[in-house]
């Protein structure tokens, strides 16, 4: 499997050397926005509450990420979070496309089979980060919504990820809120 990778691996380097040399191709360059998600990187906790609609108890939940650049274009957290007796592991993915002018990323975890594809911007303070996606409901079984995630930086310690849902034909309303602290 490793040798199979590795040869994997070294194609593809040799195929992106020949794009550049016969095309002129570059790699990318980051930019504002990707240096922005690089202040992300680092081991975090958090603590969450969750509400879960109308007549249902909230409830809370704990968890650690630990966020890796991918060079300088891309982070990746993974993370593990636990809640109601269970453990959801996770996965987000974040850039920022210059083309779009927006945020893209991802959100896989091990209790849906549902992948998360988020577009987004950043407030002009720089404080928080605005991702949209839709899905299925965490509210309603059977139906979709609509979500909106922000990530908002409190300090360079410190993080409120707030997750709002609109069901169709509804109002926004706040799902969920988790606190992340960096670990020293």
């Amino acid at each position: 499997m490793v040798r199979s990778s590795c040869v994997a691996l070294a194609i593809a380097l040799i195929s992106a050397a020949a794009a550049v040399g016969q095309d002129g191709l570059q790699p990318s360059q980051p930019v504002e926005q990707h240096k922005w998600l690089q202040q992300l990187v680092g081991q975090w906790e958090s603590h969450a509450k969750m509400n879960t609609g109308p007549d249902q108890p909230a409830f809370e939940s704990h968890g650690t990420e630990k966020i890796r650049a991918i060079g300088e274009l891309w982070i990746v957290s993974e993370g593990e979070t636990h809640a109601l007796g269970m453990t959801a592991h996770t996965m987000l993915t974040l850039g920022y496309d210059p083309e779009q002018e927006k945020f893209i990323g991802t959100w896989i975890d091990s209790v849906m089979n549902h992948m998360w594809k988020y577009e987004g911007t950043l407030d002009e303070s720089g404080k928080k980060l605005t991702l949209m996606t839709e899905g299925p409901s965490c509210i309603v079984p059977g139906e979709r919504a609509r979500y909106k995630e922000v990530l908002e930086l409190k300090n360079k310690n410190e993080r409120l990820w707030t997750t709002y849902v609109k069901p169709e034909g509804g109002e926004w309303a706040e799902f969920m809120s988790a606190t992340a602290k960096r670990v020293k």
